[in-house]
């Protein structure tokens, strides 16, 4: 019989070493204690979605041109802002799961509206402390259900919310626009 050929040693299986992965405690960046705390309730937060305030304590509201609608306001990160024709100026009458639906668009800092857009943005105190913003005395609003930047399904809901449109004055403030588009 012919010699068996030889054999070749079996491949080396590759074998994982631990690295050793230096450990250290968390850091925490330094604080700072406030100049004067408030004397009867904290510092109002903004909501926790949609999204608020800036870092820079500035907030913008823009306009963008939808191809339905037409030009209208927006966050800084293209979020439709809305409009609740129930709101008396400079107060909002959207609490508890109003509120949920239509998250109010608040701030903690001074709101700051894009240069070339008429009117004038303000801030009102909301009746659980927090600051929202307001768009020539309309309070804004997001809604719960718009999910990415462009989207309008809160528009003409229930006949009481509405896009918001840039406009000089208080017009828009009593529940019409102006607009020959329709659907307002």
């Amino acid at each position: 019989t012919p010699p068996a050929p030889p054999t070749a040693p079996p491949p080396a299986t590759p074998t994982t070493v631990p690295t050793p992965v230096p450990t250290t405690a968390p850091t925490t960046a330094p604080t700072t204690a406030p100049t004067a705390a408030p004397a009867t309730a904290p510092a109002p937060t903004p909501t926790a979605a949609p999204p608020t305030a800036a870092a820079s304590e500035t907030y913008t509201v823009t306009v963008r041109e939808d191809p339905k609608l037409g030009k209208i306001l927006t966050d800084a990160r293209g979020m439709t802002l809305y409009r609740y024709t129930k709101d008396p100026p400079d107060q909002s009458v959207c609490t508890g799961g109003c509120a949920r639906a239509w998250p109010p668009l608040t701030i903690s800092g001074s709101p700051d509206l894009a240069e070339g857009i008429p009117g004038q943005l303000g801030v009102i105190t909301r009746a659980d402390g927090t600051r929202q913003v307001t768009y020539n005395h309309m309070p804004l609003y997001y809604y719960a259900a718009d999910r990415q930047p462009g989207e309008t399904t809160g528009q003409g809901v229930g006949n009481v919310w509405y896009v918001v449109t840039p406009a000089a004055g208080t017009a828009a403030a009593n529940g019409s626009t102006g607009s020959a588009r329709g659907g307002y």
